[in-house]
């Protein structure tokens, strides 16, 4: 039988910390079954040293691993596990070259302004690495994502405890976005009749032409859209929810994507610090400008590069800051005890994650007294701020969702092929002078276009045909397979909406939809049918773009599961192979925090072992291998045992961890692997193995739990010391004889 291959993929953070618990174990579970697992290495230094090849001697060069999965995602034998990674902001680009360059290697600055062509180039080269440089290059295939039924009956027998009541009394809290001016408010959108070539051209008022971007090539049925947000209005909008804060006497905050729309949310993100710190920073424009400060980066930028100025010079400003919170309304703070404040960095909260958590905490964020306080949730843009307002206005009316009882609400997303890669990538600019932003073909024929004013973020998406039938597709699929009503969120109001709901009315007739419950409706609509099905205990499957998928994969599952690091991501590749990712990580730099201080790792890999199921189920229907077949039985028997059992990481110190977890899970897939008839091999070779770990358990418990309590040394944090990493992961010597033994 041919040897199969699963890539497991390298990341960053707690994830990459969890692989060098887990991993050693699936190589061993594994072993002479025709299966083998691959390491690639994506994390942020990963891919950082992949782009400067001829810096590096021979010993530290890193292959471009992304490059090479991209690759093997156009062909049917892909079977990818991705992991979370970092969508890195520049502040992080930064830190992460700084660490590498510590460590000898003999890679360039990042140049923040770049002044000359070289600069420019090496600009463009660390800009692969920003965002979610990953998911464009590996999602050939359009997502489903939902909680394994285990999960979701676990959690609604073990709610989690982190739902806070909404007040009886009543909340201030409140969505609030722009009415006009917004990428909402400006979309304009169009279908390919033919395969042509395009280019986006800025026109100055005396009718100069400058091309800022050409050579794209579009696809016939190919959906291309264009957007302006409209700066001063979104400077009058933040300016009057300011206002507004201060009069209600609630927390401002500010909601955004920084890491995925990695151009025009920091933006936009800038513009808020600087009408938030107007005061101080308007004061001494000159100072800041001639130490390089950069908003967009946040108050943290302006506050790190004081250290350029004379003491007396620095000393005045700080003054003149800490002198805004005086008349300003108090912002959300990240962490109170070291006054990190919304507005410090601009990935420090990210919408799909900082609002889930403005729902469970009954329509509260954390203030600078560490207690939560009713907020003005700021979402700009109109595209998708409606679904957070349609939630919160629900919890004010109803009252805060029962984990216990609640229903699910499942999603197919469409993002195949780099679909509706909006704000992230080398189509979106800042408008040089007031004018218009043409996409033209070749001949100059324009086919859509943007008056603009000076500083207006400009953005082009594009949206392949295949896709998005693709996606019409799957979600025909899941609905047969739940029989749960399928919603496509899709505003008629929104020009790319509208080109998406001709090509569904056109695709969904394909398809046998006899029986089945599916309806277009606009994304608050189905928020509010979805939530009265929630309710009432009952699923519904969102059919939604890429944007919203990323939301709302993040909002219900935090809500049902505590986490949405739980949930089942699977997506089937177009050319026929699987990528299989393991939930989200959003928070696993504070884990990351905790571990470096105390040696607790709280990360919870069930995501990790729920996607190793359907990546061996893969292999064993592509491949006819049966031992894959009962691996993944008894995988899914084991994670099942697992959650009855409560073995998933304590927050606390001293208690079961991310490594005690791997223990359990490993312990569960011994017993059940020793106990099933299917593979008299795999029984006779785990009977042994689960005995031992049965007997052992109170020693291999004793030792891992003696390896907290103290700092962990992991020789980095971009890019791991393997020695280190491995030695702070596998701290039970008794389990590690037994595993490295198979």
């Amino acid at each position: 039988m041919t040897t199969s291959k699963i890539i497991w993929t390298e990341t960053d953070e707690a994830p990459a910390l969890a692989t060098y618990a887990f991993l050693p174990v699936l190589r061993k579970f594994i072993d002479g079954t025709d299966i083998e697992i691959e390491l690639k290495n994506i994390s942020l230094a990963g891919r950082i040293l992949a782009n400067f090849p001829e810096n590096l001697d021979e010993t530290q060069k890193v292959p471009d691993n992304l490059g090479q999965l991209g690759d093997l995602t156009q062909y049917p034998e892909a079977n990818i596990i991705k992991l979370p990674n970092i969508s890195a902001s520049i502040p992080q680009l930064q830190d992460a070259i700084e660490e590498l360059q510590q460590k000898g290697y003999n890679i360039p600055d990042y140049p923040e302004e770049p002044k000359n062509d070289e600069e420019k180039g090496l600009h463009q080269r660390y800009a692969r690495c920003l965002g979610s440089a990953v998911n464009p290059v590996l999602r050939e295939g359009n997502s489903d994502r939902r909680a394994a039924t285990s999960v979701k009956q676990f959690a609604q027998k073990n709610p989690h405890k982190m739902m806070l009541p909404w007040p009886e009394s009543g909340s201030k809290t409140r969505v609030t976005h722009m009415e006009s001016g917004d990428y909402f408010g400006s979309e304009a959108s169009a279908t390919m009749e033919k395969p042509i070539d395009v280019k986006i051209v800025f026109v100055a008022v005396d009718g100069s032409r400058t091309v800022l971007k050409e050579g794209l090539s579009l696809l016939a049925g190919e959906i291309i859209d264009s957007s302006t947000m409209n700066v001063a209005a979104l400077r009058k909008f933040y300016s009057e929810q300011i206002e507004a804060a201060k009069k209600d006497n609630v927390l401002l905050s500010l909601h955004l994507k920084a890491t995925m729309m990695k151009v025009s949310d920091p933006i936009m993100f800038g513009h808020c610090v600087s009408v938030y710190y107007e005061d101080a920073l308007g004061k001494h424009v000159d100072a800041l400008k001639e130490i390089g400060v950069n908003v967009n980066h946040g108050l943290a930028d302006v506050l790190e590069k004081l250290d350029r100025l004379p003491s007396e010079k620095k000393t005045e400003i700080e003054a003149d800051i800490a002198a805004v919170y005086k008349t300003r309304p108090a912002l959300a703070m990240v962490d109170s005890r070291k006054g990190i404040t919304n507005l410090h960095v601009p990935n420090n909260i990210i919408v799909d994650a900082s609002m889930p958590n403005v729902v469970r905490d009954g329509g509260r964020m954390w203030n600078n007294d560490d207690e939560l306080q009713d907020c003005i949730a700021m979402i700009p843009d109109r595209c998708y701020s409606t679904i957070y307002e349609t939630i919160l206005e629900d919890a004010k009316n109803n009252g805060q969702f029962d984990p216990s009882t609640m229903g699910s609400v499942s999603n197919v997303g469409l993002m195949a092929q780099k679909a509706q890669e909006y704000g992230s990538h080398d189509k979106t600019f800042e408008a040089p002078a007031l004018g218009t932003i043409q996409i033209t073909e070749d001949n100059d024929a324009v086919i859509l276009e943007q008056k603009v004013e000076t500083g207006d973020i400009f953005r082009m998406c594009q949206t392949k045909d295949a896709p998005i039938q693709d996606w019409v597709k799957l979600a025909v699929t899941r609905a047969k397979a739940s029989g749960s009503p399928t919603i496509f969120w899709l505003d008629d109001r929104r020009g790319h909406d509208s080109e998406i709901i001709k090509k569904v009315n056109a695709y969904l007739p394909e398809h046998d939809a006899t029986g089945l419950d599916i309806r277009i409706m606009r994304p608050d609509e189905a928020m509010t049918f979805s939530l009265e099905r929630v309710r009432k205990g009952e699923d519904t499957i969102a059919v939604t773009g890429n944007i919203l998928r990323d939301y709302l994969t993040d909002l219900f599952p935090i809500l049902e599961l505590g986490t949405s690091a739980r949930m089942l991501s699977i997506v089937p590749l177009m050319a026929g192979g699987g990528l299989f990712e393991t939930g989200a990580g959003g928070s696993a730099p504070k884990h990351v925090q905790q571990f470096l201080k105390e040696g607790h790792l709280r990360w919870d890999s069930l995501g990790e072992y729920c996607a190793l199921v359907p990546s061996l189920e893969h292999v064993a229907k592509s491949t006819g291998n049966e031992k894959a077949a009962v691996l993944a039985e008894t995988l899914d028997q084991a994670i099942t045992k697992y959650l009855e059992n409560g073995r998933l990481p304590s927050r606390k110190v001293d208690e079961i961890d991310n490594r005690g977890s791997s223990f359990y899970l490993t312990l569960y897939w011994a017993q059940t692997l020793a106990a099933q008839s299917k593979d008299a091999e795999l029984q006779d070779r785990f009977t042994q193995v689960a005995k031992k770990l049965e007997k052992n358990e109170p020693r291999i418990t004793e030792e891992l739990i003696a390896a907290q309590g103290k700092p962990a040394e992991l020789g980095g944090y971009f890019k791991l010391d393997d020695e280190m990493a491995d030695k702070e992961m596998r701290p039970s010597p008794t389990f590690n004889t037994i595993v490295d033994a198979l």
